[in-house]
């Protein structure tokens, strides 16, 4: 496994993070929900590949995830890097409505004492008097920048977290974060934004801005929620609920596009003996200098699988080739 700073912090954090969206299960991820026997397990295939890096998040099945990894990670919370968000509840105590989903209403919420309880459950669901990276989970302009900056510097001093960080933002939400005179750590250390093969243009746009700071970027849906792991993962279909169903990626007119890349890129699996997963997570890697792979895994076998990709060493030639190949579907927006 590769190691880097997580930012300009002293924290060191695997290439390869733990996404778990998909472990708080509910409406939005309909195929299972996850037990905390299961969330052992794929705790268990991290370490075993050397990723420590586990991100979650306040709403993954609302309290589901947190708890799950709560439960998981007793007796070795040392062991792991653990990020969560803050921002997004469903306390009803002010905010924005963010959106309804099985029986709860979310709003999102930057005011300090938002962001300060958001931490507060969190520690409580998982368990831990510290968090190692707390995410502002959606940028919000109703509230100002430098409360939310005081309320993350104040859980710093407080020793509840070690680091924080952005997602769902814009590069100039990185300056406004950066330049906050309530800041006096050295602020944003990672920044976490959807990116794939399929849609990089917000996070090449990105990438100026966050090494200008010499900040993280962790890429979520670089495997676009398992469309770009076989050409049979676009058998499925999924409850309307679902985050998969409304992706663009069930239109004929993309699947059509997505059967051609992986006939493409079929010799190139062959050639690394690897996976699609592993060879799109290999391209992923070669696009930023500090990337981070954010991957929502839920199996001991996905794990090992993806952390092969760390070996893969493509060239410009074959870079240019799988991007050739998904040029004529690649999207800029993505509804996730």
């Amino acid at each position: 496994m590769k190691y880097q700073k997580l930012g300009n912090t002293d924290i060191d954090v695997s290439a390869v993070a733990l996404g778990t969206w998909g472990l708080g299960g509910g409406s939005v991820w309909s195929d299972r929900d996850s037990t905390a026997a299961e969330a052992a397990s794929l705790l268990d295939a991290c370490r075993e590949q050397g990723i420590n890096y586990i991100d979650t998040a306040p709403v993954y099945g609302t309290g589901a995830s947190e708890e799950l990894l709560g439960a998981a990670l007793k007796g070795r919370r040392h062991d792991f890097v653990l990020q969560t968000k803050c921002s997004l509840n469903w306390r009803q105590e002010g905010g924005n409505f963010h959106y309804s989903r099985d029986g709860y209403t979310v709003n999102n919420d930057t005011r300090a004492a938002a962001v300060k309880r958001d931490v507060e459950d969190s520690l409580r669901r998982m368990q831990t008097d510290y968090l190692d990276s707390v995410i502002v989970h959606y940028v919000c302009k109703s509230f100002p920048v430098d409360e939310t900056v005081g309320a993350l510097e104040d859980l710093i001093r407080e020793g509840k977290i070690r680091a924080y960080g952005l997602s769902n933002s814009q590069p100039a939400d990185l300056e406004e974060y950066r330049q906050s005179p309530a800041r006096v750590s050295d602020g944003v250390s990672v920044v976490q934004e959807f990116f794939s093969i399929l849609s990089p243009f917000h996070g090449r746009e990105y990438f100026k801005t966050a090494k200008k700071y010499g900040v993280t970027f962790q890429t979520y849906g670089v495997l676009e929620e398992g469309f770009l792991t076989s050409p049979a993962f676009l058998e499925r279909r999924f409850a309307k609920t679902d985050i998969r169903s409304r992706l663009p990626w069930v239109e004929e007119k993309y699947q059509a596009g997505l059967r051609r890349a992986f006939a493409a890129w079929e010799p190139l699996c062959r050639a690394h003996g690897c996976s699609f997963a592993g060879l799109v997570e290999a391209w992923a890697l070669t696009q930023y200098d500090k990337m981070s792979l954010l991957v929502g895994m839920r199996k001991p076998e996905n794990v090992a699988d993806t952390a092969k990709c760390i070996d893969i060493r493509l060239s410009d030639d074959e870079i240019r080739l799988m991007e050739r190949a998904v040029a004529d579907i690649q999207v800029a927006v993505l509804d996730k």
